[in-house]
């Protein structure tokens, strides 16, 4: 990362290793030109979380990174990273430690997956919510700009992440509604992008209109990779410093690998977000 201009670099955590160079349980990290100014790993608030009906031993299945980057014009900005819980099953069946029928065997790996997929679904929503709380915390604390990016193993747009954007504020009156929303409330980095088009007048072809997917199974794609921002870089905002400029996903290594090239890459499209200075 250094020899491409990312001076500073930070992780919060170490991946477990199972065979020399084999590895489990891999960690997130930060890559910055800019300074790193501090570096912090994100707990879960236990008395929220028991409010959410979890226990006090909940914990983010792979830790957040919070870095705080002194960046030009801006000053100190809360970037953090994350890695929610997968889709994948909680609870895995050994079939070959039991006395199951064959018949059996299979009506217990359909239990094990429906009970495992909705543990996993809670553990990912409750992550998200529970990191929004620390969010909302820290900018009440220190005022600053936040970036919040990462695999989040999940739409948006479905109801368990939904919340990560939320626009809405009942009870209060209209003008304090709008501006605590705007705040402590995050947007997605393509909505930001497609309303500075819209308000430039630009036209835009497919590709910009079309969200490229950041993820592939099988015949189906979907976008589990997101950049979101605070009122910092929203164009609208009348006190922003930055506006998107453009938002691109990285997927010649999905679409088209070579494996001398691609061979170690990830199997995700990467979300690449450009912010300029506002004049």
């Amino acid at each position: 990362m250094a020899s491409q201009g990312y001076q500073y670099f930070a992780v919060v955590d170490q991946p477990q290793v199972i065979d020399d160079f084999i590895y489990q349980r891999p960690v997130v990290a930060i890559a910055s030109r800019y300074p790193i100014i501090e570096v912090f790993s994100v707990e879960p608030n236990i008395e929220f979380a028991q409010k959410l009906g979890l226990t006090d031993q909940f914990s983010f299945s792979r830790r957040v990174l919070r870095a705080t980057i002194d960046i030009p014009h801006l000053g100190n900005c809360d970037c953090y990273v994350v890695h929610f819980k997968s889709k994948r099953s909680m609870i895995e069946l050994n079939e070959h430690n039991n006395n199951f029928s064959p018949e059996q065997t299979i009506i217990e790996s359909l239990k094990a997956q429906i009970a495992g997929s909705w543990g996993s679904t809670v553990q990912r929503g409750s992550e998200a919510t529970l990191l929004m709380m620390d969010m909302i915390q820290r900018r009440e604390e220190t005022n600053q700009p936040m970036v919040l990016m990462g695999d989040f193993n999940n739409t948006l747009a479905d109801g368990v992440l939904s919340h990560i954007l939320t626009n809405t504020l009942r009870f209060v009156s209209t003008i304090d509604r709008d501006a605590y929303l705007a705040k402590y409330c995050l947007h997605d980095a393509w909505d930001l992008y497609q309303a500075v088009l819209a308000n430039e007048g630009k036209t835009v072809n497919k590709a910009e209109e079309t969200r490229p997917p950041t993820h592939y199974f099988g015949a189906s794609s979907s976008v589990l990779d997101y950049i979101l921002l605070s009122c910092e870089f929203d164009a609208n905002y009348h006190d922003s410093l930055y506006a998107v400029s453009a938002h691109e996903t990285y997927d010649r290594h999905l679409i088209n690998p070579i494996f001398e090239r691609d061979g170690e890459s990830t199997d995700h499209g990467v979300v690449l977000v450009s912010l300029t200075l506002r004049s």
